[in-house]
C-alpha cells in the first residue's frame, strides 16, 4: 500500500464528501474502462456512464431515487477477466470496474465509506503504480514513489479534489456539478487516457 498524507484527511470527511471524492475518482478512470470497450467490443462503456451518473445524481438532485443493488448487478456483467485480454488495457479497466464496485457496496451500506474511500484512493494510485513498472520502472514502495512523476501526479489530482471538499462544511451542489464538469470537460484517466 502506498501512502499519503491525505489518507489520514479523507477519513476525516463527511459522508457526502466521501461519496463525491470516490464519484470523482471512478470519474477519472472512467476512460480506462471505456478505451478497452472501444478496443475489445467486450461490453458498452455507456452503461458504466450510467452506472456513474446515477452517483452523480443521488448527490445533487434531491429527489434522487437509485437502487444500488440494481446498479451492482448492472456493473458484476461489465467487469473483464484479464485471463480472456491479452492486452494491458484489461488491467486499468477491471481496476476501474472494482473502484466503482467499491463505491455501490459502501452507498448499500454507509458504514463501509471510510473503509472504502481509502480503497478507491489507492486502487486508483496503484493503477498508475502498475502501469509505470508494466513499462519498465522499478517496483514503487513508499520510499521511492516521490522518484516517480506519475504517482506523485496522481496525488496531487486526489488533493486538488480533496481540498475543495475539505472547506466545505455543508453539502454544496454546485461544487459538486463544478466537479463533475471540470473531470468530464479533461476527460483524461488516472493514466492518460484522453476519451
Amino acid at each position: 500500500m502506498l501512502q499519503n498524507p491525505l489518507q489520514v484527511r479523507i477519513d476525516k470527511l463527511e459522508p457526502w464528501q466521501q461519496i463525491t471524492f470516490m464519484v470523482s475518482l471512478c470519474e477519472r478512470m472512467y476512460p480506462n474502462y471505456a478505451m478497452f470497450c472501444q478496443t475489445t467490443e467486450f461490453a458498452e462503456a455507456r452503461i458504466y456512464r450510467d452506472i456513474l451518473d446515477s452517483v452523480w445524481e443521488l448527490l445533487t438532485v434531491k429527489s434522487a431515487k437509485v437502487n444500488f443493488e440494481r446498479q451492482l448487478e448492472k456493473l458484476e456483467e461489465l467487469v473483464p477477466s484479464s485471463e480472456e485480454f491479452d492486452f494491458y488495457g484489461v488491467y486499468p479497466a477491471i481496476d476501474a470496474c472494482m473502484g466503482l464496485a467499491e463505491l455501490l457496496h459502501s452507498l448499500l451500506d454507509r458504514d463501509l465509506l471510510p473503509e472504502s474511500v481509502q480503497k478507491i484512493s489507492q486502487n486508483s494510485v496503484m493503477t498508475v503504480a502498475d502501469l509505470e513498472v508494466a513499462q519498465g520502472s522499478e517496483e514503487i514502495t513508499n520510499d521511492n514513489q516521490k522518484d516517480n512523476e506519475a504517482v506523485c501526479d496522481e496525488w496531487d489530482v486526489q488533493w486538488a479534489i480533496f481540498r475543495p471538499l475539505r472547506e466545505c462544511t455543508e453539502r454544496d451542489v454546485d461544487l459538486i456539478k463544478d466537479l463533475r464538469a471540470e473531470l468530464r470537460e479533461e476527460s483524461v484517466s488516472n493514466i492518460g487516457v484522453q476519451l
